[in-house]
């Protein structure tokens, strides 16, 4: 479940900086501020779980991976393979942290 809550902090930070970026009227900031605390609220949840520093790197690099991804693909940002690259080394990166990393749970258990 610990790693369920980096995932939704991770989908929810996509539309808070998206939010940030693109929000105009008061509805949308109010949106953009709910998506903040929901997203730091599930940071905090798997911080019960799993160390803080893997929580906070896989958290960051798959939020930073997905707007990327997001700016390529609907936003129109320029693709570079270098950028690509880079991106894929994120996506490894974590990827590589959530295979070596045992939450807290397990770590009693075993």
């Amino acid at each position: 479940m610990a790693w369920i809550y980096v995932l939704f902090a991770a989908i929810i930070e996509v539309v808070w900086v998206l939010g940030l970026k693109y929000s105009t009227t008061p509805l949308q900031w109010t949106g953009t501020i709910i998506a903040i605390i929901f997203s730091f609220y599930f940071v905090i949840k798997a911080c019960e779980f799993i160390p803080t520093g893997t929580v906070y790197a896989v958290f960051t690099g798959s939020g930073a991976a997905a707007i990327s991804s997001i700016d390529f693909i609907f936003l129109n940002a320029e693709f570079t393979l270098n950028k690509a690259l880079l991106i894929l080394l994120i996506i490894i990166g974590v990827v590589g942290i959530q295979l070596t990393t045992s939450t807290q749970k397990e770590s009693i258990e075993g």
